[in-house]
């Protein structure tokens, strides 16, 4: 059996399990960072959102923590002033194209974005970047989930889940700006395969796939 790896995250010594990435070292010992991508099983990490980067002692450049793993010694920052201010950047671009409608949202009060803005002391709307709202229509076809890609902040959450343990009935079509989660060819999610598991919806952290009441 492989021994535990002892690390220090801002000043605590921790041990976690050798190829225990960061995140979840720090986040099983009660130290928190903001994520939105986060999946423990997933490998390699989706490291989309870019929330949970950290600075270790050593390193030049700032690292995922949802990618990295830890390794004896290692002393990691989750709070300097290099990482608070990429976090921010990071997160104010994520809403520089998500419309805050938090009154009408069906998850308002157990969002990530909620979440995350509370502890990095921000607004959701945000002044810093120029608004690209978007303006896809809502996918409400299925009869027990409902989609709205304008909600969505492509995390990849649903497409790891949907691929992992449903039907692989969504996943990313486009490039660039006009990247979006889709089923293929934009058909209807109720005549895309879907097995009707509901996973997506359970572990979207925002509004953009939600259980239908």
């Amino acid at each position: 059996m492989n021994r535990p790896v002892a690390i220090q995250i801002d000043g605590k010594k921790v041990t976690a399990v050798p190829g225990t990435r960061i995140l979840w070292a720090a986040l099983d010992n009660g130290i928190y960072i903001p994520n939105l991508c986060a999946i423990r099983e997933a490998v390699p990490a989706i490291a989309a959102c870019r929330l949970c980067l950290v600075e270790i002692e050593g390193r030049d450049e700032l690292v995922a923590a949802c990618a990295e793993p830890v390794a004896e010694g290692m002393v990691v920052h989750t709070d300097t002033p290099a990482v608070v201010r990429v976090r921010r950047t990071a997160f104010e671009l994520i809403m520089s194209n998500h419309p805050v409608i938090c009154a009408e949202c069906p998850v308002n009060g157990k969002c990530g974005l909620q979440d995350i803005a509370r502890h990095l002391g921000l607004k959701l709307k945000q002044k810093r970047f120029r608004n690209l709202p978007r303006s896809y229509p809502v996918d409400d076809s299925h009869p027990r989930i409902r989609f709205n890609p304008n909600l969505c902040i492509l995390c990849g959450k649903c497409v790891w889940i949907c691929n992992e343990r449903g039907s692989g009935a969504i996943n990313f079509a486009f490039r660039g700006m006009e990247t979006r989660v889709s089923t293929f060819r934009g058909i209807p999610l109720k005549d895309a395969g879907c097995g009707n598991c509901s996973e997506c919806a359970a572990i979207c952290p925002v509004g953009a796939l939600t259980i239908k009441t």
